[in-house]
């Protein structure tokens, strides 16, 4: 049995807003206790932030926290019932290995989940045997925080353990446990549990209390329910558009994977694109590529249609009135990703105002690096540098009459080429978690135990915009494979 314990000295501070929800949203119970865990890693510098003691957290209770052996004194665990649109089949869900220990409140007044990934079975397992292995979890170490340093909103890792028990999956693997840190874990997938499975005042006690936690400022709106949709709206479309444009690719963009606070969550098969290919699929099992990158955009759009439609009988008493609400609102997605994404092209390329022929002068950029097979990241840093001759489009003519394009347009803003080359510094990074280093640094530590290449990475990422001499071997490609880069549902 798991064991509470007063733990002051560790910063431990938490609240449980999530259990006053209604009982169907979650099932109250404790991780299951596993053998001898060890620590492996942890983010002081998200714990500093979270008002926690990396210091304190390193001994023996802290590891048993991580681990889920020990509960700390005003820890409430629950495992939340969700549903969703899994490649577009509809399906009851859950948190089938996860567990919220609670909600930290930081010293900032932020309130943040902590929750243990891989910490046993839950009643939403589904056959499951509710646990984690060590690669996956540390891949989602890896790259959710490689997506905070670049900028992007996502849910972070605190830490993670190895559990000393072994799980079967194709082969014998080493156990592990995730700490995440996230602004909550309600998703579209939680709206559609309520709506299916729940009454109307479900639905609004939830969508109050999301309103509450995320969006308090729109709580005296005449429609706050509209105002809820509309922010989430306008948050995943500068979200996506930000996956966009650093090449990152989701994978696995199911109702259930998309936050209603508008992070990024769940990395399972994602990845970042190293050639460019509108058309390019990492997961093993997206086989239509209905989560390819150029798909990300239409499927978001697709996602939040169904968070409308869970909304419906809160937007207007009359059905008619509230499917116009909705369909207005949605509506204005395509209009609010595609600003998103053509000002973060523009500062890609150094450019400050506004002209009518940016969209295409990007456009014709991207057909070549398609055609031409350029790697994407590296491309704009050596157009960042003014190193064209580094890229797959030196030497074509229509690279050339491209760039003499670029060259003028760069000259008709007012802004020095200083000015521009240090936007273009910031806008596209050196370095992005490249697929051939992630998997380099997750064989070094699940089969010989070796974190320190790992930990490497995780240095070199933790500055992406530094572009400094450090960074330039982790800017290399891989070398060329007959066999396309995969990746697996393994977190």
């Amino acid at each position: 049995m798991t064991e509470t314990k007063a733990l002051n000295d560790k910063g431990w501070n938490f609240d449980n807003s999530y259990s006053r929800l209604p009982d169907s949203f979650f099932t109250k119970q404790g991780p299951t206790p596993v053998r001898s865990p060890k620590l492996i890693i942890l983010n002081d510098s998200l714990a500093a932030s979270l008002g926690l003691n990396a210091e304190a957290l390193r001994n023996d209770d802290g590891v048993e926290v991580f681990a889920g052996n020990l509960i700390p004194e005003d820890a409430l665990p629950l495992a939340q019932a969700y549903a969703g649109h899994q490649f577009g089949h509809f399906n009851m869900l859950g948190d089938g290995r996860a567990v919220l220990l609670g909600e930290q409140i930081t010293p900032s007044g932020e309130r943040v989940d902590i929750q243990l990934k891989g910490s046993g079975r839950t009643p939403y397992s589904r056959g499951g045997d509710g646990r984690a292995a060590l690669g996956p979890m540390l891949r989602e170490y890896i790259i959710s925080e490689a997506m905070h340093a670049l900028g992007i909103a996502t849910t972070r890792s605190l830490a993670v353990v190895t559990t000393g028990e072994s799980l079967i999956r194709e082969t014998e693997l080493p156990g592990a446990i995730l700490t995440r840190v996230a602004a909550s874990h309600i998703r579209v997938g939680t709206f559609q549990f309520a709506a299916r499975w729940g009454m109307e005042e479900n639905i609004r006690a939830l969508a109050d209390y999301t309103i509450q936690r995320h969006y308090s400022e729109m709580e005296a709106d005449e429609n706050r329910y509209l105002s809820l949709l509309q922010e989430v709206i306008k948050r995943q479309a500068g979200l996506i558009a930000k996956w966009q444009l650093v090449g990152f690719i989701h994978g696995v963009m199911n109702t259930d994977n998309m936050s209603i606070s508008g992070e990024t969550i769940d990395y399972g098969p994602c990845a970042f694109m190293d050639v460019y290919n509108p058309a390019t699929v990492f997961s093993s099992i997206d086989v239509q590529g209905r989560y390819a990158y150029g798909n990300q955009p239409h499927i978001a759009g697709w996602n939040l249609t169904r968070f409308a439609e869970t909304l419906l009988p809160l937007l207007h008493d009359d059905e008619e009135q509230a499917i116009k609400l909705a369909e207005d609102a949605l509506s204005e997605f395509t209009e609010l990703y595609d600003r998103n994404w053509l000002a973060g092209m523009r500062e890609k390329l150094g450019i400050f105002n506004e002209e009518l022929e940016d969209e295409s002068l990007v456009k014709s950029l991207l057909t070549m690096m398609e055609k031409y097979r350029a790697d994407y990241t590296n491309t704009f840093r050596a157009l960042t540098f003014d190193q064209c001759q580094d890229t797959e489009l030196f030497g074509a003519a229509e690279f050339a009459q491209w760039h003499e394009l670029w060259q003028s347009r760069l000259d008709r803003q007012q802004e020095s080429r200083d000015s521009s080359h240090q936007l273009m510094r910031s806008s596209n990074p050196a370095l992005i978690p490249r697929n051939h280093r992630v998997e380099e640094a997750l064989d070094a530590a699940v089969k010989q135990g070796d974190y320190s290449v790992m930990k490497r990475l995780l240095h070199a990422l933790s500055t992406p915009y530094a572009h400094s001499t450090e960074q330039a071997d982790y800017t290399t490609l891989p070398a060329l494979s007959s066999r396309p880069y995969q990746t697996f549902c393994g977190t």
